[in-house]
This record gives C-alpha cells, sequence and structure tokens, in this order.
C-alpha cells in the first residue's frame, strides 16, 4: 500500500495512538504521521503509508491552519490547560478593538520562543522531559512565519484565534505573546487543526472507528504530499534506470520544464505511462536527474 490519509484526531488522544489504530488494520504496512498533534488538540493528522513515509518532510513543509481557543487572564508553566493553570489576581479585560489592533504584530515573519513543555531540544533532551523534572527550562526564539491571524468569538476571558502559519509555529506561544502584550497572560484550552496545505478537516477520516475498508476508501495518491511538483513522465527505459538507482538522462524535456529544469535545486515528480509516482527527481546538472527518494522496488 503506497498512499496518503487525512485523519482527524480526536482530542485526548495522542498523535501515535491515533496512528497505531490505521497500523493494526493495515500491517505488515509501515505507517508515519507529518506534523504532531498534542493529545489537548484535534484535528488533521496526516498518514503516510508504505514507501509514501519519504514524502513526511514534504507534508511538513506544508502551511497549517488552525482555530484556538485561549482563556486570559491565567498562566501554566505549558502555557495550556495541560498543566496546573494559575489565576492572576484582577486581571484586565481588554476590548476586542484592543485585541484586533496587536494582531499585525504577529503576522509575517516573526520570532517566537517555543514553550517550556515542547519536543525542542536542549542539550540533546526534548524541552517537555526536562521540564517534567522540574528543570528550569528557557528554548530559544527561533523564526516562524504567520500568513495572516483573525479574531473570531470573543467572550472574556475566551478568545477565539484561527490562524495560518508555517510549519513548525507554537499557537501556544502565540496566544501567550498576544497576552503579554495585552497586559495579562493567557493559556490554551482548545486547538483544532483545520488545514495541512490542501488536506482539510471537512474531508478527513473520523479516527475513532476505522475499519480496512474505510482506510481503502480515504487513501489518496502520494502526488497529493507534492502540490505544485512539475510531473515528468519516464519512458520504460528511464524507469528501468530508476529501479537500479542510477541518473536519468533527460535529453528533450517538455517546454513547460525546461526553464524549471535548468534551476539546481529544482525538484520534479517522476510518474510513469499510467500516472502513478515511481521516483522524485533531483537535478544534478543541465540534462541529468538524480532518482531521490526511489518508490520501486529494486530489481
Amino acid at each position: 500500500m503506497f498512499g496518503i490519509i487525512n485523519i482527524n484526531k480526536p482530542a485526548g488522544w495522542s498523535s501515535r495512538a491515533t496512528l497505531s489504530r490505521v497500523e493494526r488494520l493495515l500491517r505488515p504496512v509501515k505507517v508515519g504521521h507529518a506534523g504532531t498533534l498534542d493529545p489537548l488538540a484535534e484535528g488533521v493528522l496526516v498518514a503516510c503509508l508504505g514507501p509514501a513515509t519519504r514524502l513526511i518532510e514534504h507534508v511538513q513543509r506544508m502551511p497549517k491552519e488552525y482555530r484556538a481557543t485561549f482563556l486570559l487572564g491565567r498562566r501554566s508553566p505549558s502555557d495550556d490547560v495541560d498543566s496546573e493553570v494559575e489565576l492572576l489576581v484582577d486581571p484586565p479585560t481588554p476590548t476586542r478593538a484592543a485585541i484586533e489592533a496587536l494582531l499585525p504584530r504577529f503576522t509575517g515573519v516573526i520570532s517566537q520562543r517555543p514553550p517550556a513543555f515542547s519536543a525542542v531540544k536542549i542539550e540533546g533532551q526534548r524541552a517537555y522531559k526536562l521540564a517534567r523534572k522540574g528543570r528550569d527550562v528557557e528554548t530559544s526564539l527561533r523564526e516562524v512565519e504567520v500568513y495572516a491571524i483573525e479574531l473570531g468569538r470573543y467572550e472574556y476571558p475566551e478568545v477565539e484565534l484561527t490562524i495560518h502559519c508555517s510549519g513548525g509555529t507554537y499557537v501556544r506561544s502565540i496566544g501567550r505573546d498576544l497576552a503579554e502584550q495585552l497586559g495579562t497572560a493567557a493559556v490554551m484550552a482548545a486547538l483544532v487543526r483545520t488545514a495541512i496545505g490542501p488536506f482539510r478537516i471537512e474531508d478527513a477520516m473520523n479516527a475513532r472507528s476505522p475499519d480496512e475498508a474505510r482506510l481503502r476508501e480515504h487513501l489518496q495518491s502520494p502526488l497529493v504530499a507534492v502540490p505544485g511538483m512539475p510531473l515528468l513522465e519516464l519512458t520504460a527505459l528511464q524507469v528501468h534506470e530508476v529501479q537500479h538507482g542510477g541518473l536519468i538522462k533527460v535529453d528533450h524535456l517538455p517546454a513547460e520544464l525546461q526553464g524549471f529544469a535548468s534551476v539546481p535545486e529544482g525538484m520534479l515528480a517522476g510518474v510513469d505511462e499510467r500516472g502513478e509516482l515511481i521516483t522524485l527527481l533531483k537535478v544534478v546538472r543541465p540534462g541529468w536527474l538524480r532518482p531521490s527518494p526511489n518508490f520501486l522496488q529494486p530489481a
């Protein structure tokens, strides 16, 4: 089995537990996922099956969309409600206009500090493991990109934000930092990932009651993991070269690909005559492409 399944992870489940349900039904097919969701969160979890696990990095780079609910006037070590929440004494009650006025500061390329309870590594160890041991954890600032941020429902203390952002963005940090600029604090109470690239929550498979038939029904072509990547249909001889791990010589690229393939860092999706993905092709020099990764079984 070779493809992608868009799964709706329920709140309260770990990403690993969600994926394990799929693995049990599809053994011995290898299953991986792109973009871990904390147990508190729900929503889109992209499962990559079989050789498609080698496409995980491409899915991880896709833009993400979240709907997050924060509670103002409180703080916690994890910046969410999964650790002990402390209520502030007599915190301010920001107006809707005050919140909206600050949102532009959180769009574009911004610097943020991941929460202490996060998967970032400090001296080779996950930050959350150190934090759980009672260590003082200070993560390093990192640059992320927020494409858009919108204020939805606001009924103090609840603030709902819709956030479109790059991979690696910590939504908890956005809520924490926004509240700080409002002169208060905030914890995240709920998080829904509504999209990763083309994978939308309304199209996702319910993870609570999967069966093999439903999994196969939701199985998508691995090409959905590389949307926008130019396609190159390979000849039978070129497919043979891919299978043996050799470079592919391309004398005559289609006109629409010629300019693209002259760029050294360019990549193409190599498909066979049926339009099925068999490899990704890296341009190594004019006229020569290297298959990497190769999804064909060695001859």
